[in-house]
């Protein structure tokens, strides 16, 4: 039976269906939420038996998540470190942190002189 939040129930274990946490009423009383939150009034009996069901399935496909969650995270890391690679090997020449006060021109000149010297001995 699926009732809505801020509604008046009997007493009974009830499990709301978007977060999966369960009400227990010891007596008629108002279930918690606005109107969007949803229970399900879920019979102890009911739950018993599906307890097992649920922990097999949770079994069963176990091994399965694991294999999913290690494929994304070596998909994640192997994005990051093309993304890294692409983003270091791209250089437009402007460093701010890089200061030149004492004149890159002329250092670059001076290192053209020298080899230049070099070259005519």
């Amino acid at each position: 039976m699926l009732t809505k939040g801020g509604h008046t129930v009997k007493a009974g274990t009830y499990w709301n269906l978007a977060n999966g946490s369960r009400v227990q009423m010891e007596q008629e009383g108002v279930l918690p939420g606005d109107g969007k939150a949803r229970y399900l009034k879920a019979p102890v009996v009911v739950m018993l038996m599906a307890a097992p069901v649920i922990g097999l399935v949770f079994a069963v496909f176990l091994p399965f998540i694991g294999i999913a969650m290690t494929l994304s995270l070596i998909g994640k890391k192997l994005v990051d470190g093309v993304a890294s690679a692409a983003a270091g090997s791209m250089s437009f020449g402007w460093r701010p942190i890089e200061a030149y006060l004492a004149g890159r021109k002329r250092k670059k000149e001076a290192r053209e002189k020298k080899s230049d010297k070099g070259a005519k001995s």
